[in-house]
């Protein structure tokens, strides 16, 4: 037997679910969550070495990044790059690679990959959330050679 799960992200006190997605999306990547943005770029201060600065539209981004409030941001950093997931005071969600010595293209690769695997990763939580809230139970999970991620649930009826 066979079953097709179409998932549709459900709006509830989402933030903690994003910034959980975030951080272990980016943690298996080898990021690290920091405080705050890069200010200087953002501010419009010139460093000594060339910042390059890339806004990227990783498809499927906007379903997670519209759990963050408006000016709300949380960025990860690795080995010189920042990635920012933000919402601006207009609400039109974004997502920023800025980093030193690196071409615009490398940027907007590593800011692709990250995207794609924060969106795997809420949408995993989310799905976990929900079969155990309607009693199934993960039995088996799979991560493939192409990183996804492959669950075997049960539900017994009583």
């Amino acid at each position: 037997m066979s079953a097709v799960c179409i998932l549709t992200p459900v709006v509830v006190a989402a933030w903690p679910v994003f910034s959980v997605a975030v951080a272990a999306a980016a943690t298996s990547l080898g990021y690290t969550v920091v405080a705050e943005a890069v200010k200087n770029v953002a501010e419009g201060h010139e460093e000594t070495t060339t910042t390059h600065q890339v806004e990227l539209q990783v498809p499927n981004t906007e379903l997670v990044t519209e759990q963050l409030e408006r000016d709300q941001h949380i960025s990860v950093t690795r080995a010189g790059v920042t990635v920012t997931f933000s919402r601006d005071a207009r609400g039109r969600a974004k997502v920023c690679v800025t980093g030193s010595g690196q071409a615009d293209d490398a940027l907007r690769a590593l800011g692709e990959e990250l995207g794609q695997r924060v969106v795997q990763q809420y949408v995993y939580q989310r799905l976990v959330e929900e079969c155990r809230a309607r009693q199934f139970i993960v039995v088996e999970e799979e991560v493939e050679a192409d990183k996804s991620i492959r669950l075997k649930v049960r539900h017994w009826e009583n």
